[in-house]
């Protein structure tokens, strides 16, 4: 933490010693001097004033990246081998030692790593200080939002992203991503693994669903450009993901290798739009998936492919840190060693591993290749210089306010209503009369819905004659009135009069739902997705 604050500062000194408030830096648009004119000057030529060096593409400066290059160059291979790793660990005690001893450029905080904010909080404070280097650690998270976050309240609960596609609200979109970014570092993460840039194809999709923001590229693009636009602005490294594209492979990585099929152009015209978008918003790091890419490269996962990690940065034009997917699941876990997983996805292109399931052994297996010659020193030495590079530029964001943890609720609250979608029942007034029974769900969802229609007016009743069923998978059940927490797909089949998508279970989501049912507040989602057997797809704003 000390060596934070005293980055801090040094960014704060060099701040003060650039050009003045009017950002004139006495050169043209693209930072020449003046072309001459000709004319003979009458006294001494002005000294000229340093500018402030421009971002690079994928957000630190050049300077920082320098830097980077130098700390790097500085370091043996054994500690950028570490460098270029970012570990999993089991329990609430953090790796300190293996971080020091191996040069770890991080870890990932998983669900079994968070018992309260301010346990994270005292874990990332003693990860930073695990040794003496003079940049951040890595320290990331997948904290999407819906089914994937792993630190719940009292830090604010945002819902699944899909709630975004459905209200269509890029505003908003930037303002979570800004929300949950600064409650994250005030926990001390550096890197959170969002946005989800996937393209969901619908029910034949089982990885993603609703971490997608709708089947539309364009509706997805739109809404990854505004989040890490929001992410940004809170100065936690956000990463893109999964790339090509995990939302249209029947498979899940997690369990086996998907194996896309579809063609290089309808991948372009899909799956590559919103990554696209991310590179042109200057994202900073991409997560590259375990799924097989036919129509690029056959028989390797795109972690491990030249040829995918060739079209990112070739085609797409992406500069900044590549970042495989966890290397400990099925998908290269039983096809590869964690050694040789890593050294071909260096090999490859990527910059920082994920997740090895052996982190020893591929710290030395990526040693062992330098000294052979498998992998050229300069690219081991460039994946370190990225991954340096970004810690350096994350250190000079805005301070952490520890206040933020937990502050957002009514953030929360109107992202979810932008996002209710009645498809069946009225679009004005109550949607429910009297007193209403709650079935279906896990015993929380109840808990938070009972809570909410309190607040809102409703009664509760188990002898309610009007039942409110609420839905957490992909049996439509039956009531007066079925609400989808996750996946709508089940709305579909479902005969009740009243059917409503809501792309979440946290409080807010639930004070929303109440508020539609009791008709205090609109709905004014629209589904983001094609959901079969169902005509009305929301109701348009009044």
């Amino acid at each position: 933490m000390r060596r934070l604050l005293f980055l801090l500062a040094g960014a704060l000194l060099l701040a003060s010693c650039g050009p003045g408030d009017d950002g004139d830096t006495g050169g043209n648009d693209d930072g020449d001097t003046p072309a001459a004119t000709g004319e003979p000057t009458t006294g001494p030529s002005p000294s000229p004033t340093p500018a402030t060096p421009p971002p690079l593409a994928w957000g630190p400066t050049q300077d920082e990246y320098d830097r980077a290059a130098a700390l790097v160059a500085d370091m043996p291979v054994e500690r950028q081998a570490g460098q270029v790793i970012v570990a999993r660990y089991s329990g609430l005690e953090p790796p300190l030692a293996q971080i020091a001893e191996l040069g770890l450029g991080g870890v990932i905080l998983m669900g079994d790593n968070v018992e309260s904010p301010e346990q994270v909080q005292e874990a990332t404070a003693a990860i930073q200080e695990a040794d003496d280097r003079e940049f951040p650690v890595i320290i990331g998270i997948d904290q999407e939002g819906g089914t994937v976050a792993r630190i719940k309240e009292p830090a604010t609960e945002f819902p699944a992203y899909m709630t975004l596609g459905a209200s269509r609200d890029t505003a908003m979109a930037a303002e979570v991503a800004q929300a949950s970014g600064e409650e994250l570092r005030a926990m001390g993460l550096t890197m959170v693994f969002a946005p989800d840039a996937d393209v969901t194809t619908g029910p034949d999709d089982p990885t993603i669903g609703t971490r997608s923001a709708s089947s539309d590229p364009q509706v997805v693009a739109e809404t990854v450009r505004a989040s890490l636009q929001g992410y940004a602005a809170s100065g936690i490294v956000a990463v893109a993901k999964h790339f090509p594209g995990h939302g249209s492979v029947p498979a899940d990585s997690h369990e086996e290798l998907p194996v896309q099929t579809a063609g290089l152009d309808e991948l372009r015209a899909r799956d590559l739009v919103p990554f696209r978008a991310a590179v042109e918003a200057g994202a900073e790091a991409v997560m590259v998936a375990h799924i097989e890419v036919d129509a690029v490269e056959s028989g390797l996962p795109a972690s491990l492919s030249p040829k995918v990690i060739g079209l990112l940065r070739d085609e797409l034009g992406f500069e900044g840190a590549v970042i495989t997917d966890a290397q400990d699941m099925a998908a290269i876990s039983e096809g590869y060693g964690s050694g040789a997983a890593a050294v071909r996805a260096l090999a490859a292109g990527v910059d920082i591993v994920l997740m090895p399931a052996d982190v020893e052994s591929a710290h030395t297996a990526i040693v062992d290749a330098v000294a052979s010659g498998e992998l050229p020193a300069d690219r081991l030495a460039e994946a370190a210089t990225r991954g340096v590079a970004l810690m350096l530029h994350a250190a000079s964001g805005p301070a952490a306010d520890p206040a933020a943890v937990g502050s957002h609720e009514d953030l929360s609250y109107a992202e979810s209503l932008g996002g209710v979608t009645v498809v069946a029942g009225a679009c004005e007034g109550p949607l429910v009369d009297g007193a209403i029974r709650v079935v279906g769900g896990e015993e929380a969802d109840r808990v938070r819905f009972d809570e909410a229609a309190g607040a809102a007016g409703l009664t509760t009743d188990a002898n309610a004659p009007t039942t409110v069923r609420l839905l957490g998978g992909t049996d439509p059940g039956s009531g007066d009135v079925v609400v989808a927490l996750d996946r709508p797909y089940a709305l579909g089949r479902s005969d009740a009069p009243v059917k409503i998508a809501l792309y979440g279970r946290t409080p807010g989501a639930f004070r929303a739902l109440a508020e539609v049912l009791a008709g205090t507040s609109a709905a004014t989602g629209t589904l983001p997705v094609t959901v079969d057997g169902v005509d009305q797809q929301g109701c348009p704003a009044q």
